[in-house]
């Protein structure tokens, strides 16, 4: 029996930049589960650190 996997929905208009607010372009899903969104601005910005807490990044 294999587990389930969950997934994250797409990026829609709807899904906005934690930084700043424009539309999200990047999600990083945090080992914890938690989750943040980037415009491409602060994904670009933020993404090597984000690789180093073994976040995974999603276009």
């Amino acid at each position: 029996m294999t587990s389930p996997t969950l997934t994250r929905p797409e990026l829609t208009r709807a899904d906005r930049c934690d930084r700043c607010g424009a539309a999200a372009q990047l999600r990083a899903v945090l080992p914890s589960g938690g989750e943040l969104l980037f415009c491409g601005h602060h994904g670009r910005e933020y993404e090597a650190k984000l690789k180093e807490q073994e976040a995974d990044i999603q276009r």
